[in-house]
């Protein structure tokens, strides 16, 4: 008080505002393993050499054609052209790169506007470093099978009018939903599903730099129920590391995180179809819903199992799957899980006891 009636200031006490110069550890944010383990060069990439040899050449100073990658999910399509383009540009990545998801607006009236404003822009040959670079940028369109016809359209005039200054690179599941005056236009690269042994090969390192356990046999699973997609079975391993927690992976462990349905189970059904006895068929098939398994994995499940059961000609073999596909269409537009099931297990039921 004194202090304050003779300057009319506070006393300075110890400072609060965070000026002091202690400094604070700071953790690393957490990373997913499908990013963390995400192919940094090309040399990287694996099992795709057609669309490697080409990328490789490019940087070695060839020039690049428009690119057009299709292929099933998780195969390396993203990852392939976003590491290419890394090393093409290296520190000025974002400033030549234009990277547009399906979860952006990709309408006719992007296209008019932010994809032909930025592939308008002109750019240099060289780096702020001073290092050689490409005289022109990259634009990824990823899913571009989703992209409107009339989106589409508008594209194929800006990749023609800015060839000089702009590639593009259109990434799809399905590349008959491209136009013909885009895929005309491209250098088009199909993308194998991985072979098992490339798969095993990655697991395998990502185990080790994460220091985790597994039983026999738990490697495969993971292939098994990721049906050749390396990153849902990179997710699938990075979530069972999390639930064991320092103890062995079991493959118990990998079926309860994908969801898939225990081979068991899928017996069992067989078993009851055989009995001919629509109400002990409805009442197994009530409580395996309860367990909470998707109609859907049931279904794909069963497919595998008729396809491979002797008992059955190919005429009955037909027909089920038929109704299969019946069956997942509704169950797409909304039908009842229980009732598709119990449908498509009545006419296994019948192929089984009632063919003549």
């Amino acid at each position: 008080m004194h202090a304050f009636l003779k300057t009319g200031k506070l006393a300075a006490g110890p400072s609060t505002s965070g000026t002091s110069k202690e400094k604070v550890d700071k953790k690393k944010a957490p990373v997913p393993w499908v990013e963390k383990y995400r192919p940094k060069t090309i040399d990287e990439v694996a099992y795709q050499d057609d669309v490697v040899a080409v990328l490789k050449k490019s940087l070695e100073g060839a020039d690049l054609p428009n690119l057009l990658f299709y292929g099933p999910p998780g195969t390396g399509k993203t990852s392939t052209i976003l590491a290419a383009t890394r090393q093409l540009f290296g520190d000025i990545f974002k400033q030549r790169v234009l990277e547009l998801n399906a979860s952006d607006e990709r309408g006719i009236q992007v296209v008019r506007e932010k994809v032909k404003n930025f592939a308008q822009t002109t750019v240099s040959a060289t780096r702020p470093d001073g290092k050689p670079c490409p005289p022109y940028k990259m634009i990824i369109l990823d899913e571009a099978d989703s992209m409107t016809r009339d989106a589409q359209a508008a594209l194929r005039r800006t990749m023609e009018k800015q060839s000089k200054t702009t590639r593009f690179c259109l990434i799809c599941n399905y590349v008959s939903r491209i136009i013909e005056p885009l895929t005309s236009r491209c250098a088009k690269f199909r993308f194998k599903p991985l072979a098992q042994d490339i798969l095993v090969k990655r697991l395998g390192y990502i185990c080790n730099e994460e220091g985790l356990q597994y039983e026999d046999g738990v490697l495969d699973a993971f292939i098994e129920t990721s049906d050749g997609d390396l990153r849902r079975a990179i997710t699938t391993l990075q979530s069972a590391a999390r639930l064991r927690s320092g103890e062995d992976i079991r493959q118990r462990d990998v079926y309860e995180i994908s969801g898939v349905v225990e081979d068991t189970w899928i017996e069992k059904l067989m078993e009851t179809c055989t009995t001919d006895s629509y109400e002990k068929l409805s009442d197994f098939i009530t409580s395996m819903m309860t367990e909470g398994y998707s109609a859907t994995q049931v279904m794909n499940q069963l497919q595998d199992k008729i396809v491979g059961l002797g008992s059955l000609t190919d005429l009955q073999k037909a027909t089920i799957c038929e109704r299969i596909a019946v069956c997942d269409h509704r169950l797409i537009e909304g039908g009842d899980e229980y009732l598709q099931v119990l449908d498509l297990s009545c006419l296994i039921m019948k192929e089984l006891c009632h063919s003549e």
